[in-house]
């Protein structure tokens, strides 16, 4: 094997190339370096005086499925100018590593894309040593993400394990990047994020929510000109979730058998738009025979169906003109459910209307969390949380390929 060809697959400029040698499964490569090259790594003086070596191997990217390992001639020089008596300092691996600066891009490369035990049954090497490997790397790179040029951010929680234990997220609407993982779903998880932002100097416009009133009592104190907008996602579970507790109670209610057995098992049903409901397995009919029944049940429906236009008018002047028309009819049902979600829909109003000047919605960050589901799914859970938290901020990097 040439010196060049040693530069080339493995990084190695300044060494020299003395012999291969073979051993079971594994490849050797014999290097020192060149004596043009040979400085103190203190002073940077190269009048030095060698006085012998210590071998050193240092793993490399594999070739096949044979381990290949660079086996260095670590030269210990006294500097004539400082009268230090000091190792040289090799480019290939960083100091106190057992690997080669290759090796480290080889087993990140495997990370993006595969469990750590998967990398560990590839490369050959230990579980910690992995661990340690891309931790070090996503600290370096994604542990710190730049906030001066963010306009558009969303904020959500997602659950960690049972228990109600949470995680808050704050991500970047136009890069898809992360900026912040908090622990907890209180105001105090996002007070760093908070800190970050007055430091970095970012003019946040538009954050983009739920109508958790911690989240919307944090970014008004903390950044008081960006515009919340409560997005149509949240507002439609809302209106979901009043539809399926007010199917539950008329269930319940209910004491004729015919009327209850058409109700019951319908809830996927009515959360389904009307467009998207299936004539070929009847499911039209059987909803629209589940309507006749129950009066109640029809007008929750009907509004339901109704709200959705809600983001479809023209101007935020036709939008408040749809929403006062929506609360007057879910008053007159007297449909205390409904009342309740007209009182909530009029209390977020300013930040419904918001989206008509700024479209943004936690959409990406729902699909995000779903990605966070899937990272904890292959890897089983995680102990060290700051590893956990490392993850995520790489994650809008990450593949996960669906086989089936």
């Amino acid at each position: 094997m040439s010196t060049s060809l040693l530069y080339h697959a493995y990084g190695l400029r300044n060494q020299k190339y003395m012999g291969t040698e073979y051993k079971d499964n594994i490849v050797i490569f014999k290097v020192k370096t060149k004596k043009e090259h040979l400085r103190c790594s203190s002073c940077g003086s190269r009048e030095v005086i060698r006085q012998g070596v210590k071998i050193r191997d240092f793993r490399a990217p594999p070739i096949g499925r044979k381990k290949v390992f660079i086996r260095a001639q670590i030269q210990r020089l006294k500097c004539k100018r400082c009268r230090k008596v000091i190792q040289e300092d090799i480019e290939f691996a960083e100091e106190k590593k057992t690997y080669t600066k290759g090796f480290e891009h080889y087993i990140n490369d495997l990370c993006r894309v595969m469990a750590i035990q998967d990398v560990c049954k590839i490369a050959g090497i230990g579980w910690d040593t992995v661990k340690r490997i891309e931790k070090s790397y996503l600290q370096k790179h994604y542990s710190r993400p730049r906030l001066k040029d963010v306009r558009y951010i969303a904020i959500d929680e997602f659950a960690v394990q049972k228990g109600h234990k949470y995680m808050s997220v704050v991500m970047d609407l136009e890069s898809g990047r992360v900026l912040f993982v908090g622990e907890g779903k209180s105001a105090e998880s996002l007070e760093l994020f908070w800190k970050r932002v007055r430091y970095s100097g970012s003019k946040i416009e538009a954050v983009a929510m739920d109508m958790w009133p911690v989240f919307i009592d944090a970014v008004n104190r903390n950044i008081p000109d960006a515009k919340i907008i409560f997005d149509r996602f949240h507002i439609t579970k809302m209106m979901n979730d009043a539809l399926s507790k007010l199917r539950r109670d008329l269930y319940h209610e209910e004491t004729r058998l015919n009327k209850r057995s058409v109700i019951k098992g319908i809830r996927w049903l009515l959360l389904k738009k009307e467009d998207n409901l299936n004539e070929e397995t009847d499911e039209k009919k059987r909803l629209q025979q589940a309507l006749d029944l129950n009066k109640p049940l029809a007008i929750a429906y009907y509004l339901k169906e109704e709200l959705h236009r809600l983001w479809s008018m023209r101007s935020v002047q036709q939008a408040k003109t749809f929403l006062g028309r929506w609360v007057a009819k879910a008053y007159a049902s007297g449909i205390t459910i409904l009342k309740k979600v007209a009182n909530c829909l009029l209390a977020h109003r300013t930040g419904i209307f918001a989206w008509y000047r700024y479209p943004i919605s936690t959409g990406p960050l729902e699909g995000l969390n779903n990605k966070i589901k899937v990272l904890k799914r292959q890897a089983y859970g995680y102990r060290d949380k700051d590893f956990f938290k490392l993850k995520i901020y790489a994650i809008h990097n990450s593949k996960y390929a669906l086989c089936g």
